[in-house]
């Protein structure tokens, strides 16, 4: 009996029970689509989650300003006890630092003609850019002069950018905040998402001078909601701190842990008036966390596909019994145990291999879907498409071998005195 034979036998005897067939296809139907779609997402996200990572720069420390120490605690960043001196100490004391970048930041409204955005400001100094991985899309960076001189000058995020001008070129024309003329020199290239889910692009710079003495001044308290307004001239917000190995980042930040209680004067056991954020740690839980869920996704849509495979188990049983005459007159005609294996076995793959068929054109129609109207991500290779028809094969040989086994097994004479 050849390959042909035993295929033409098993595409026959599914047909003569189509209903049943197709039902039995359902689970294995169900199961692919599921994996394709659930799978697709985990890679979607676990990619864009990569991207966010690449943007951000997991060889970063951020230190932050506060707790406070009074009577009412505050979180990072609400007090403003850090100072350009601790950044020059950590820049000039701490081998291993290769960015020092420190910032104040506020609130309010820009305007520009009758356009006007609510947004973010950071005043910054030139290590700000490469510790941050911030590229210049359009324009020029602050020049020295603009640093050391405060110069009423501003890089807009791309937001911004798009909310006050458009399609018109911002390049050397001027925007207000409040009663500050700022004169836009550069547009930063778009990022996307940020580390806490904000829009990064929604975003101006000024120069770190500018943004203390007249950012800070122009903006009424209203806006100012999460700034820190300084207590001193040389006082910031925070400090960004680039390492040039990953290797080196705890060392690092165990140096400005003590380096700053040092220069704070504070006492042993006493608690910090800063905070130091590891962003390799956040990175490394936030892609395991990620990890995680797709493993998930893929565990929950594979037990569809067990049921799915144990749905085809069930039928074959079924189809056995139901046929154990028509068994025994093939066996009494010359076939032997191993040709009603092969047909049985082969009934099963095609249920399967049917059903994973269209389980795949589904699960990769939904999955395009998905990305089109749906808010997750999704990432579809062929690497997916490959695992799910390896899916299908292996539900069809494993849940089929063992009806097929039984078939074969079967007693001919005990099989032609059945009576069905």
């Amino acid at each position: 009996m050849t390959v042909t034979d035993v295929l033409r036998s098993a595409v026959f005897s599914l047909r003569g029970n189509w209903l049943r067939s197709i039902l039995t296809a359902l689970g294995v139907i169900i199961g692919i689509a599921a994996v394709i779609v659930m799978v697709s997402v985990g890679q979607g996200t676990q990619s864009e989650l990569d991207q966010m990572i690449s943007r951000l720069g997991s060889n970063r420390l951020e230190v932050f300003g506060g707790a406070s120490r009074g009577p009412a605690r505050g979180g990072a960043g609400s007090e403003a006890s850090l100072t350009d001196a601790d950044a020059e100490a950590i820049r000039n004391e701490i081998p291993g630092v290769q960015y020092v970048a420190t910032s104040v930041s506020g609130g309010g409204q820009v305007v520009f003609a009758e356009n006007n955005w609510s947004t973010r400001w950071d005043g910054v100094n030139a290590d700000y850019f490469p510790v941050n991985d911030w590229q210049i899309a359009e324009g020029a960076s602050f020049s020295q002069r603009d640093y050391s001189t405060a110069n009423k000058v501003v890089i807009l995020g791309e937001t911004v950018r798009r909310e006050l001008f458009g399609d018109a070129d911002p390049i050397g024309a001027t925007i207000r905040f409040g009663r500050v003329p700022l004169k836009v020199v550069g547009v930063l290239a778009p990022k996307g998402q940020g580390n806490w889910g904000q829009d990064s692009d929604d975003t101006l710079l000024v120069p770190l001078e500018t943004g203390r003495r007249r950012m800070a001044a122009a903006a009424a308290p209203a806006e100012t909601t999460g700034a820190i307004t300084p207590r001193r001239a040389d006082t910031v917000s925070r400090i960004s701190v680039g390492v040039g190995r990953a290797e080196d980042l705890a060392f690092v930040e165990d140096e400005i842990n003590s380096l700053l209680r040092q220069r704070h004067r504070i006492a042993p056991g006493a608690e910090d008036d800063f905070q130091v954020r590891n962003i390799a740690e956040i990175v490394a839980t936030r892609t395991q966390t990620t990890r995680l869920m797709s493993l998930l996704l893929g565990a929950v849509a594979s037990i569809s596909l067990i049921v799915g495979g144990i749905g085809i188990m069930n039928i074959m049983l079924v189809s056995v019994t139901e046929r154990i005459r028509e068994i025994g007159l093939r066996m009494a005609v010359g076939a032997g145990p191993r040709e009603i294996q092969m047909q049985f076995l082969a009934e099963a793959m095609l249920i399967s291999l049917g059903g994973g068929a269209i389980g795949i054109a589904l699960g990769v129609a939904g999955a395009l879907l998905t990305s089109k109207f749906g808010a997750l991500p999704v990432q579809l290779d062929l690497q997916v498409v490959a695992m799910a028809t390896g899916f299908s094969v292996a539900t069809g040989l494993f849940f089929g071998f063992y009806p097929a086994r039984k078939a074969a097994r079967l007693d001919p004479i005990e099989a032609l005195r059945h009576q069905g």
